[in-house]
């Protein structure tokens, strides 16, 4: 389906950036690269400058959102035309939680390395982008302290290209782009790559299902729990009970959530009194992906907590009986990643209901779409995505699917948070 009949004023209204996360050398989130979007193709928009694409980007997304709520409090990596640096935006940023990325389009490098020689002193740092080995970026080399490159096929001449540019810039750290498996990674890592940006992480690895861990059972039936129909809070508080961590952390978001500074909630069934039977469903469900994702890269959570939460935002609108099932499919939708197991036989393991069941594996019915709709996001194929909206929900716009996507982006950095602290 092409992307017509989007009203004006949708496109007005609705604000459009892309954020990909980089990670360091043991998985964990390091930064994130934010894109200007201007519509709902996730994508550079043609025709576009580098110098309206720049403006954009900050006057209608880090001057509306905030760069500290786009990146999670993580460092942002943000795109900068030669113009707009020859102009001092990075003075707009504050240089101790961003780094400025040098455009592979950058024209008038020698006055560009002169101004960023003149900002450097003031802090900022910068990075070289899509950098091919052309002679011409010579005089930014010695000034910038990221080098990203796109991996190559084979990924082995990537490994050379590793090693010659970190002999001749010992200084600077390398990122390799567009990595897509965890193979592509592991190979890059051994070639002395500092920093990984890519799809790897939400690409799980299939491998045999070896049951589960006894130290995992607790969680398992916490999920397990939380799927049915009507929840048995006393079945939930038992099992809780066992597990010190976890009863600690749904305590802490109590008390968090109670919004009074003198209120110490103590105790599991004084938390749901305060925050309510849904409420603390879906925090135990959250808390749980948490603690068997412990030695996946916390990315693996994010994503779950964003589909789970854009899929109950789209079935608000007028399914609202599948609200609650479409968390959990968004939940569970990458728990074969998180636990190095096959989907299938998770789904087996957990005797969901048939309209579960379907949605994860087959990914049909309306629960199906909408797991659909929010895989073709991620990846980008909005063509595929709108033919998944239409069946859910034809009263709906592309433009509010980004502001759904929005909302989940920031509900799971909030988690995130909250279970972090």
């Amino acid at each position: 389906m092409k992307l017509h009949n989007i009203p004006d004023e949708v496109q007005k209204i609705t604000q459009f950036v892309a954020r990909q996360p980089i990670f360091d050398i043991d998985q964990n989130v390091f930064s994130y690269e934010l894109l200007y979007r201007d519509s709902a193709n996730n994508a550079f928009p043609v025709g576009t400058s580098d110098v309206h694409a720049t403006s954009r980007l900050f006057f209608n997304a880090l001057m509306l959102v905030g760069l500290d709520r786009l990146t999670a409090h993580h460092l942002a990596f943000i795109n900068l035309s030669s113009e707009t640096i020859l102009d001092n935006f990075p003075k707009l940023l504050l240089p101790e939680n961003s780094v400025i990325e040098i455009v592979e389009r950058t024209g008038n490098i020698p006055a560009v390395a002169e101004r960023v020689q003149e900002l450097k002193k003031e802090g900022y740092v910068f990075a070289l982008d899509d950098y091919d080995g052309d002679p011409k970026w010579e005089p930014l080399l010695a000034h910038v302290d990221y080098i990203k490159i796109e991996i190559d096929d084979p990924v082995i001449k990537t490994n050379m290209r590793i090693k010659k540019i970190k002999r001749a810039n010992p200084h600077a750290k390398i990122i390799v782009e567009r990595i897509e498996t965890h193979e592509q990674f592991n190979v890059l890592k051994l070639a002395g790559c500092d920093l990984f940006q890519g799809f790897f992480f939400s690409r799980p690895e299939m491998i045999t299902y070896k049951g589960v861990e006894p130290s995992k059972l607790t969680v398992f039936d916490l999920l397990r729990f939380t799927a049915k129909e009507t929840l048995c809070f006393k079945e939930v508080h038992q099992r809780v009970a066992r597990d010190v961590a976890i009863t600690a952390r749904v305590v802490k978001l109590a008390n968090a959530r109670s919004g009074k500074a003198n209120l110490v909630i103590t105790s599991i069934s004084q938390a749901v009194i305060y925050l309510g039977e849904d409420t603390i469903r879906q925090f135990v469900r959250v808390l749980a992906i948490s603690e068997l994702g412990v030695e996946k890269p916390t990315e693996l959570t994010k994503l779950a907590l964003t589909r789970a939460q854009f899929m109950s935002l789209i079935l608000e609108q007028n399914n609202k009986e599948l609200t609650e099932q479409g968390y959990l499919v968004g939940l569970f939708s990458v728990l074969d990643a998180i636990l190095d197991a096959e989907l299938k036989d998770i789904v087996k393991e957990f005797t969901l209901d048939a309209a579960i069941s379907d949605a994860l594996l087959l990914e049909s019915g309306i629960l199906g779409n909408c797991l659909s709709l929010i895989k073709e996001f991620e990846l980008d194929n909005i063509d595929e995505a709108m033919v998944h909206l239409a069946n859910i929900n034809s009263e709906l716009h592309i433009g509010d699917i980004f502001n759904f996507l929005l909302d989940a982006v920031l509900y799971s950095d909030d988690i995130i948070e909250a279970i972090a602290e």
